[in-house]
């Protein structure tokens, strides 16, 4: 009996510590074949003949990298975030073009953090107060992290839908920003800080009480399986899919 063919995969970011990572990580997985690493000015071109894509670049890079692939009719699995929404609708309408191709936008790979984007968001409408801190190594080019935007998004949507109003604070004066950024209404703050990873909080506070839901990858094979998850599946989701949770059976 012959063996499965095994998904053919291009990293673009492949020189990057999460990049060789996922590189290796492809290698050691009986079901995939490592088939190109692309890096800072190489040329794309046909991709190495990969069935997918996973792409690891940075923000200003990644939404042409990414409708290259897709004009190549590869799909594509991007932990590069960032993702605006002026960005995600172009991207659907190109992908919309090519109706076979799926793009997954995976915030986070970690299973863990998975869970706790949900978790926060099953909680959200329990409580008055809620906050996010993200902590992530210095040289995160982005704040806030992917994971701390979506879970603030999920949060907020999921207050508006029981009418919570806007999280109490009756903080008037802010010159130097100590309260963090708003996404979705919910306050969120960045740490940067030599010897992280990736990490995060997401604090719920009620009277006489607070719910505190973390979540911490301290190396980056932490991401791993769900990467391959990613790159298993993303050819069975035309379209653009934002959030690996919709790929494990969490909705």
């Amino acid at each position: 009996m012959s063996e499965p063919e095994r998904i053919k995969v291009a990293v673009i970011g492949a020189a990057g510590r999460m990049g060789s990572t996922v590189c290796q990580a492809v290698i050691d997985a009986p079901d995939t074949e490592l088939v190109g690493r692309f890096d800072v000015g190489d040329d794309l071109q046909d991709l190495a003949g990969a069935d997918v894509v996973v792409e690891l670049s940075v923000p200003d890079a990644s939404l042409a990298n990414v409708l290259h692939c897709v004009g190549q009719g590869v799909h594509v699995v991007v932990g590069t975030t960032g993702w605006s929404p002026d960005k995600l609708e172009v991207l659907r309408s190109a992908v919309a073009a090519h109706g076979s191709v799926g793009v997954l936008i995976a915030p986070n790979f970690a299973i863990g953090a998975i869970l706790m984007m949900r978790f926060a968001q099953q909680a959200a409408r329990f409580y008055e107060s809620a906050e996010v801190i993200e902590l992530h190594h210095p040289n995160k080019f982005d704040a806030p992290s992917g994971t701390a935007a979506r879970t603030a998004d999920l949060i907020g949507a999921a207050r508006e839908a029981v009418a919570l109003g806007p999280v109490p604070d009756a903080t008037t004066h802010d010159p130097q920003g100590a309260r963090g950024g708003r996404v979705h209404d919910i306050p969120v703050h960045s740490v940067r800080l030599r010897g992280l990873v990736a990490h995060q909080e997401v604090l719920f506070g009620g009277e006489g009480e607070m719910l505190t839901i973390r979540h911490d990858s301290f190396e980056r094979t932490s991401f791993m399986p769900g990467v391959l998850a990613g790159v298993r599946q993303v050819a069975k989701h035309p379209g653009v899919t934002v959030g690996l949770e919709h790929y494990l059976g969490l909705d």
